[in-house]
């Protein structure tokens, strides 16, 4: 069953506190990643408020589902969507990347609540999403595992052998979902490492391939509930983004994947994304 109307709103009212916080988030510290933070901004929302069985009252519960951000560098948005589920006080998102702070400027499962796996080096999350996924089967549990994939990540080519074997193994409680924002550090993907048809390339390793509006909650949650339906195949959703969504300066720009945001580009965020 698809979101009424007013959960929709909901949710998209959400979102726009996220990215308002983000915002405000990354111009104290002076650091941290902008425009893959913005990009994920509702799939990470559709996720924890939606769709992924998590208490952040019992962070470790064992039946749980999990969730890696492959794409590390947008914890931000994670920290934040954390926050506001629970996990810890919203408050805490002055300290991203302060001295013994227990938000890095990369997701920590040793220091952070909520967070299932330390993510950074590009590549290396989806094997260990499928590990998880594998191990959870074996405990009968139902639960799932969401790796959420950038541009990036996906140029590694232990993501296309994480990707052979999850089919191999029938992985079918493994969710990629892709933030397909098509620009990486250096600069759009298809200048720097053009991959081609990603749909037809996750389809011809044996994946249930999902396309879909990578900002439009009501798109990810039913592709979300597409993707639980088992048929013994891992499922792709493939979430069609912008980089920097939100903010008119920073959309599509490579310059802001890692840069600080300068007092002149903060009020001008602020209030293109409804601010004070």
């Amino acid at each position: 069953m698809g979101l009424t109307a007013e959960r929709k709103a909901c949710l998209e009212k959400l979102c726009g506190k996220f990215r308002r916080d983000v915002i405000d988030t990354l111009y104290g510290s002076q650091t941290g990643h902008p425009g893959g933070s913005l990009s994920v901004c509702e799939i990470l929302t559709a996720l924890y408020f939606e769709k992924v069985r998590v208490d952040p009252a019992e962070p470790q519960k064992p039946d749980r589902d999990r969730v890696v951000l492959c794409k590390g560098h947008a914890a931000p948005m994670l920290y934040r969507v954390l926050a506001e589920k629970g996990f810890f006080p919203a408050e805490e998102m002055k300290t991203l990347r302060r001295l013994n702070t227990r938000l890095q400027g990369h997701p920590s499962i040793k220091h952070t609540p909520g967070v299932d796996l330390s993510t950074g080096p590009l590549g290396a999350g989806l094997s260990a999403a499928l590990g998880m996924a594998l191990g959870l089967r074996l405990s009968n549990t139902g639960a799932r595992v969401y790796a959420i994939l950038g541009d990036g990540d996906i140029n590694e080519g232990m993501v296309w052998e994480a990707g052979m074997s999850a089919v191999k193994f029938k992985a079918d409680n493994l969710i990629a979902i892709y933030d397909w924002n098509k620009v990486q550090l250096d600069g759009k993907c298809d200048d720097i490492m053009p991959l081609g048809d990603v749909n037809a390339k996750f389809a011809a390793f044996g994946w249930r391939c999902l396309p879909c509006d990578g900002h439009d909650v009501g798109a990810l949650c039913d592709a979300i509930d597409k993707a639980c339906e088992p048929d013994g195949r891992p499922s792709v959703i493939i979430a069609d983004t912008v980089k920097g969504k939100g903010v008119s300066f920073m959309e599509g720009k490579n310059t802001w994947h890692g840069k600080a945001i300068g007092e002149a580009d903060y009020k001008q965020a602020v209030a293109e994304l409804g601010g004070e």
